[in-house]
């Protein structure tokens, strides 16, 4: 049987046309690729290159400055304001991210919850990671109080006593 030539028509441009998508979504996955291997690059080096930072002082009458761990991981942390003093938990939520820290929420404490001192909150059961969030805002209370409804690691509880680092010059 003889061959025939194919036919040229429509399908001509059509082919063309998925030769220029084929482009386009080659292109955005190149792109994509190159997002997630900066990503990992980015953490990989958050991870292993962090340097240790230095906290400010906890309290104006405190001259001395306390030398405090950067995280090597993320750690998620949950700001609440238990005082009337209005932009705490904003204040204190600088304070953390500026070592580092992940604060997912800040807020205000459920009504009631007034203490007079301030208290970090281990949620996952580890207490030094607690303990370092502490250190960081110049909190001597750490308490551990294991939460898995909870999608964050520590609670921060501004109480009465809490005072924002004073401003460097």
């Amino acid at each position: 049987m003889p061959r025939s030539k194919p036919k040229r028509g429509s399908g001509g441009s059509a082919a063309r046309g998925g030769g220029r998508l084929q482009t386009v979504g080659l292109f955005v996955t190149l792109v994509a690729v190159a997002v997630l291997v900066g990503s990992l690059a980015w953490g990989a080096w958050q991870h292993f290159g962090g340097p240790s930072v230095v906290a400010p002082a906890a309290s104006s009458d405190s001259a001395q400055r306390t030398s405090v761990r950067a995280p090597t991981e993320r750690v998620r942390v949950q700001v609440l304001n238990a005082t009337p003093t209005h932009g705490l938990a904003r204040r204190a939520t600088d304070v953390l991210r500026d070592h580092g820290f992940d604060v997912v929420e800040t807020g205000n404490a459920p009504r009631g919850t007034s203490p007079e001192s301030s208290v970090v909150v281990d949620r996952v059961g580890r207490i030094e990671v607690a303990r370092q969030v502490a250190d960081a805002l110049g909190i001597q209370r750490v308490e551990s109080n294991r939460d898995t409804n909870l999608i964050l690691d520590v609670t921060v509880i501004l109480g009465r006593d809490w005072q924002p680092p004073a401003a460097s010059p």
